[in-house]
């Protein structure tokens, strides 16, 4: 578990930072909290609350937006930091948000640390928009990316199948890893498209079987995952199967098979230093989904906003060169606003819990 920094150090630099009029120093955080989103907004606000108190910044520093999920709500929220005089801006989960609020912010000279927009334009487009944006959340082709590098270098030297079910996430998923595979001299025994959401997958597992393959990566869902599984162990068939991030899912009445491979993320309360996770139960609130990267993400608003005032350095120039120490491990980005590290691991089912395989 990683240790927590410091506090009165870095209280007394906020002190010093923040010795000016309130205005100046005033940090953004834009979420959905109203509406079909509420929930998820709400948690990321917990977050973002309970690293300031816990840094004992006053309610006067941070100024609250409501985007609701959509562009008007991204545009006006937006409209509404700039008007409050923000220094740098935390938040947003919802592209169309996000994308309508950016070039307001933009004009107005507003950072922005977002611990949730997945969409890889937002940053891919950074040279010809110039948005400053810093993304904590992963890119929607970081977990491609991470399946292909992590098990072909895994599989080397197996029997593998590559299967997916007719969907676009499926196909991807897997023909990723397949071109990966090929560029590493690696061929897939078995290649097949399978349907989805049936009862069994008796006769998959059989051609499989038949095939020769002793590991499959799956492009599908945790319940089709669940049922080869199941299926595989009453043919007798010792095999391992490797599935993406969908396998986080809430399991339905068929567990998966113990030994499941998958690549995916991190739960951000597993990683998070102790004395966050207390800080959380101390105000009896969940560290679950938006909780937590939204605390780290105001941990990195903060560190930049004091980098900045105790430097001379503008606000850009930290977040694009400089590392921050969170409650999700270190954090730096590169040249596009996206993490330099792609944050997937690789996790096997134990029967209970999905466990780093190191």
């Amino acid at each position: 578990m990683r240790m927590s920094l410091p506090l009165v150090p870095f209280l007394t630099l906020f002190a010093a930072v923040f010795a000016a009029p309130a205005k100046a120093q005033t940090i953004g955080i834009v979420a959905p909290l109203s509406e079909s989103v509420e929930l998820l907004g709400n948690q990321l606000r917990n977050g973002v609350e309970i690293a300031a108190a816990e840094r004992r910044i006053a309610s006067a520093n941070l100024r609250f937006g409501d985007d609701s999920c959509t562009a008007e709500g991204g545009r006006q929220a937006a409209e509404a930091m700039v008007a409050g005089g923000v220094r740098i801006v935390v938040g947003f989960i919802c592209t169309e948000a996000i994308e309508a609020a950016l070039p307001i912010l933009k004009q107005a000279g507003i950072p922005v640390v977002t611990p949730g927009v997945r969409t890889n334009s937002l940053t891919d487009q950074r040279q010809r928009t110039g948005w400053p944006v810093y993304r904590m959340a992963p890119r929607a082709d970081d977990e491609r990316e991470a399946v292909s590098d992590i098990l072909v270098d895994q599989w080397q030297d197996k029997l593998f199948a590559l299967v997916d079910d007719g969907t676009i996430y499926g196909r991807e998923l897997v023909e990723s890893f397949r071109l990966s595979a090929e560029l590493a001299g690696l061929q897939p025994i078995f290649i097949d498209t399978y349907r989805p959401q049936m009862d069994n997958q008796i006769g998959l597992m059989a051609r499989l079987r038949r095939a020769g393959a002793s590991h499959v990566l799956v492009g599908g869902d945790r319940a089709d995952v669940a049922i080869m599984g199941r299926d595989a162990a009453e043919l007798g068939f010792d095999l391992v199967i490797a599935a993406g991030e969908t396998l986080r899912s809430v399991p339905d009445d068929i567990p998966l098979a113990t030994g499941t491979l998958m690549v995916g993320l991190p739960e951000p309360a597993d990683d998070a230093p102790e004395a966050v996770l207390e800080a959380f139960r101390q105000r009896e609130v969940i560290a679950e989904g938006y909780a937590i990267p939204g605390f780290a993400a105001f941990e990195v608003a903060v560190e930049a906003l004091i980098r900045s005032e105790t430097s001379g350095r503008t606000l850009a120039d930290v977040l694009n060169t400089d590392t921050f120490e969170t409650a999700m491990g270190p954090i730096k980005f590169d040249d596009k606003g996206d993490l330099t590290q792609n944050p997937y691991r690789l996790f096997r089912y134990d029967g209970a819990n999905f466990v780093v395989v190191e």
